[in-house]
């Protein structure tokens, strides 16, 4: 699998803090030319490098910088890649065990070589979508119920 990991006990304060200002002034810009499908930032290597980037290259950078802003360590995996059942169960922060439960309950398409799981990352990611999904209308349909009873 080819991924790339920024771990968070690797950033120091600086590098977070260098994160967020980053931030800012990308999602200001953003901001302000939301119509942009390029942008071209300017590398510094002793000299002065235009480069241009596409914007989906941009939305995944920001999303990036807010995590490491926070403190929080990065994965970056393509959907096209096949996980182990072991990298699967880290992405999800889950067990390798509970992983398992969740291929044979058919909650996650893998499939078998030899007598390995192999897991499709855009399986992965399909599955986390739709369990955020649920998540979120269980706390929603929590809420409204709390309203209704006159808790909230």
């Amino acid at each position: 699998m080819s991924r790339t990991d920024i771990r968070s006990a690797e950033l120091s304060a600086e590098q977070s803090e260098a994160a967020g200002t980053a931030l800012a002034l990308m999602r200001t810009h953003l901001t302000h030319h939301p119509d942009l499908a390029r942008i071209r930032v300017t590398v510094e290597n002793g000299e002065r490098e235009p480069l241009e980037l596409p914007r989906e290259a941009i939305d995944l950078l920001a999303t990036i910088l807010a995590h490491m802003a926070a403190g929080r360590g990065v994965s970056v995996v393509p959907r096209s890649a096949e996980l182990t059942t072991q990298q699967a169960a880290d992405l999800l922060n889950v067990s390798r065990p509970f992983l398992i439960g969740l291929l044979k309950a058919g909650e996650i398409a893998y499939r078998t070589v030899g007598t390995h799981r192999r897991i499709a990352a855009s399986s992965l990611i399909d599955y986390m979508r739709e369990d955020d999904r649920r998540r979120r209308e269980a706390a929603d349909e929590l809420t409204q119920l709390g309203q209704d009873m006159g808790l909230v």
